[in-house]
Order: C-alpha cells, then structure tokens, then sequence
C-alpha cells in the first residue's frame, strides 16, 4: 500500500497522505497541532529541477519518519493561491472574491497535522519540514481546539 505520495503544484513541492495510517499508538497526554507551510511560490519557481526532486525527496523521508513515529495525524498540500475563493458574508450578503484574503508574498502550500506529546515536539516537528530547513517555508505551529462530544 502506497502511504505517500509526491506531487507537485504550483512549483511547490509538498509530500503528504490524507489519512492516519491504521494501528496509532494515541496517548491521552498527546495534543494535535496544525503546521501550516507558508512559502513565497515565486521562490520555488526560481529552483532548478534537479533540487526541487531532491526537495520532494526529503518530504517522502520526512512524512515517513512521522508516520512511523506515529505523530502524523493528516497531511495534503493545497493548489495554488491562484485556485483560492475568499467567501465573506455581511449584512447577510455573500460576497466572493478569487484568490486569498490577504495580500502578501507567502501563501498557505500544505499543512500536517500531528499528535504529539506538547508543543516543544511540535515544535521540533515543523523545524523538520524541508521547506522549513531549506530556509524556503515558514512553519505556523497551532493547536488543534478539540470539541467536545
């Protein structure tokens, strides 16, 4: 059974599979974060070919290496800012805009979602990410709000 897969959009390189494999050891002391990717794509569009297989790379070693630690949770990259709809609702208005909200360079480009003991292994986690280690992505650590029932 295939658990990763690379893919590449929008010249962003990312490795991820969209379920928890089965059998997780899960701990009540364990804690879900989101690391989210932020990477400035016209930067990885600059990147040669040869290093953006090398990236993929590293991202298939490190999404096994928290499949097999059993802390990855989910993972997926997103298409690119070019595909985004912003919804904003006011005065009971819809109201749609293409693209994302906010006006800036970095764009979301994948996330993970892990189950860790606390966030200083969180943070641990998202230092490991390649884009992160690349100097090429910057990694928001935030925890998962667990609901009730």
């Amino acid at each position: 059974m295939e658990i990763w897969k690379e893919r590449s959009i929008s010249s962003v390189l990312f490795v991820g599979r969209v379920s928890r494999p089965p059998g997780p050891a899960e701990t009540e002391d364990a804690v879900k974060y989101m690391l989210l990717i932020y990477s400035d794509p016209s930067a990885w569009a600059k990147i040669d070919e040869a290093t953006q297989g090398a990236i993929g790379a590293e991202y298939g070693s490190f999404t096994q290496t928290i499949i097999d630690s059993k802390e990855f949770v989910t993972g997926d990259p997103l298409q690119g800012v070019e595909t985004a709809t912003t919804v904003e609702v006011k005065n009971g208005k819809r109201l749609t805009t293409d693209g994302p909200f906010a006006e800036t360079k970095e764009a979301l480009g994948g996330y993970y979602v892990v189950d860790v003991v606390d966030l200083d292994r969180a943070i641990e986690v998202a230092a490991e990410i390649p884009g992160a280690v690349r100097g090429l992505s910057r990694i928001e650590v935030r925890p998962v709000m667990e609901l009730p029932g």
